[in-house]
């Protein structure tokens, strides 16, 4: 076999592998993006696969677990791809809409999401990052929205995500000069929750997970509701929802069992309360 032809069986091969592994570790259900050879490139498969791991989360999770193998937690679109088609424009927007599914699936997701990050997170990788309620951040990673540099507008909620964190006058700068962050700064902005060692952001991000998972869960969602809603509301507004959401919460057996749990000095058993 030659060079050319190995690299192309190579090639076929990691075409044919599944974009996204999963599994379900006790109640938490792990989803990995697979395409390390890639970065983890966002390509209509990849949109697919992490749709569909998203949809056919087993019941009995009560958190969703988003991981990347290889080097690079996400570098965005595929520009290769888009590079070698016909109609750009039309293959660019279909994927867009694919991709935007999968982030309003997370974002409204019935259960907590994880993620933990490290490497690289460019492009459309920022916005599935942004989507997550706590992200774990590997101390190198650099995070860099990229779109300027090939000519391109933002996707996948990347825009929502910056502004969200760091208010429009440095998302703008950050986008417009095809800046980059820092795991430091992307943690000081709030992009991310916490920084861990390299090597250690699978472990302490499963860890999390684990411990998300043996809490209110329901209650949890509510309060991702308010959080995400608080921005574009006014404070009668967020006091209408906060006493609606409470109440719901009181009424929920979680709610009932954690009440329980206090008056009678033990640790409420949040799995146990359906």
């Amino acid at each position: 076999m030659t060079r050319a032809e190995g690299t192309s069986a190579r090639e076929a091969s990691a075409q044919e592998r599944p974009r996204v592994l999963t599994g379900a570790d006790g109640d938490v259900w792990r989803i990995t993006l697979d395409r390390p050879e890639a970065g983890n490139a966002l390509d209509p498969a990849m949109a697919t696969a992490l749709a569909a791991a998203l949809r056919t989360r087993p019941p009995h999770t009560r958190v969703v677990l988003l991981l990347g193998n290889g080097e690079r937690f996400c570098v965005g679109g595929d520009v290769r791809v888009f590079a070698s088609v016909d109609d750009p424009g039309r293959f660019v927007g279909q994927l867009a809409h694919d991709w935007h599914q999968v982030i309003r699936a997370l974002l409204h997701c019935p259960v907590p999401v994880v993620a933990g990050v490290h490497g690289a997170v460019a492009g459309a990788g920022v916005g599935l990052m942004g989507a997550c309620d706590v992200v774990v951040c590997a101390r190198s990673t650099k995070v860099r929205p990229a779109y300027g540099a090939i000519g391109f507008s933002p996707d996948g909620g990347t825009s929502w995500a910056l502004t969200r964190a760091l208010g429009a006058p440095r998302a703008l700068e950050l986008m417009l000069t095809n800046g980059a962050l820092t795991a430091a700064e992307a943690h000081l902005f709030g992009l991310v929750a916490r920084l861990v060692d390299d090597g250690e952001v699978h472990a302490a991000a499963t860890a999390l997970a684990h411990e998300v998972a043996a809490g209110p869960v329901r209650a949890m969602v509510r309060t991702r509701a308010l959080v995400r809603r608080a921005a574009v509301r006014t404070l009668d507004e967020q006091l209408d929802d906060e006493a609606r959401l409470i109440a719901e919460s009181a009424a929920d057996p979680e709610g009932r069992e954690g009440v329980r749990a206090f008056v009678e000095r033990r640790q409420p058993d949040f799995r146990g309360a359906r």
